[in-house]
Parts: C-alpha cells; structure tokens; sequence
C-alpha cells in the first residue's frame, strides 16, 4: 500500500482535531464527538492554534479574554496553594467592590462568574482546601440580603397624628 505525499499523517488527538477543523468542520462538538476529545480540550487546541479565539468554558485559559472585564483578572487567580487562593479572593472582592462602587453590574457579575469559575476548577482538580476559599467567597455575596425585611408597623389612619401622609406613602407602597 503506497501513501499519496498528499496524505497528512495523523499523529496525536491534536493534530486529528487541527485536521477536522481545517477539512471544514467547525463545530467544536462535532470535533470533539469524531475525535473523543472533550469539547475544552477541542477549543483550548484550537484557540492555541490561532484558528479560533471564541470558545470559553471552566478549562479556558484566562490568557484568552472572554470579554472587557477578563483583563483585570489575567494571571491574578490561581488555586496553587491556600495562600493563592486568598490573593486570588483578594482580587476577586476588590473587583467586585471598584465594579459596584461605579455601577457596573456586568463587571460585578463577571467577577463573581470568576469565582465559580475558580471554585471550580480547584474543586475538580482535587484542590478542595483552595476551593473552600472561593466557595466562602462566594456564599458571602450570595448571602447578602438583596430585599431589607424589616418589621411592618399597622398605622392607624384615624389616630395617628398627620397620620394622612404616612397612609398614602403605605398605599403607594402597597
């Protein structure tokens, strides 16, 4: 049997990946279904690769940027050690703060999607003292109140003293 000097010889999982995607098969599930690569190992070549810079899951590498906000977390979070963590939660929280101090919701947002995202990636690599620091992170925003429960007065309309306005206020209220 004679090979045609045309013929690439596919040598690795990688280079079966880079092969579909230039045939013309573009879909990273596709690609990753005909090669039994996960789909963030297909994107993650891909993207190494220059041939696509728009796939992002918990495996993506911060050094791609998902979006504005992904720059100020570049090579600031890490799950090395407990002590990388904490510096990565302290990153975390002052993002958050400079976020919601201007009125930034989505960067407010992104930063706590980088945490899960950290919690994650720890947690599934066996780092679980490193990612009980971005869970305890997390719960702490999660755990604010988002709606203030104080404890409701019953006003009465006939004895309270200018008690005309406070009703309307309840009423609006109401």
């Amino acid at each position: 049997m004679s090979v045609n000097s045309d013929t690439k010889v596919i040598k690795s999982k990688k280079d079966m990946i880079i092969s579909l995607f230039t045939s013309g098969i573009s879909a990273v599930e596709t690609i990753a279904a005909i090669s039994g690569a996960r789909p963030s190992y297909v994107g993650s070549v891909l993207q190494k690769e220059g041939l696509i810079d728009n796939y992002y899951d918990l495996y993506t590498s911060t050094g791609y940027p998902m979006n504005v906000y992904s720059k100020h977390f570049r090579g600031k979070l890490g799950f090395r050690d407990v002590e990388a963590a904490k510096n990565g939660v302290d990153t975390l929280e002052n993002a958050y703060q400079y976020f919601g101090k201007i009125k930034d919701r989505p960067g407010q947002h992104h930063s706590l999607e980088m945490g899960l995202t950290m919690l994650d990636r720890s947690r599934w690599t066996g780092k679980l003292e490193e990612a009980e620091v971005y869970r305890q992170w997390l719960v702490s925003k999660l755990s604010t109140p988002l709606v203030e429960r104080s404890e409701m007065r019953a006003v009465d309309p006939v004895t309270a003293v200018d008690g005309q306005d406070e009703v309307e206020e309840l009423r609006k209220a109401a």
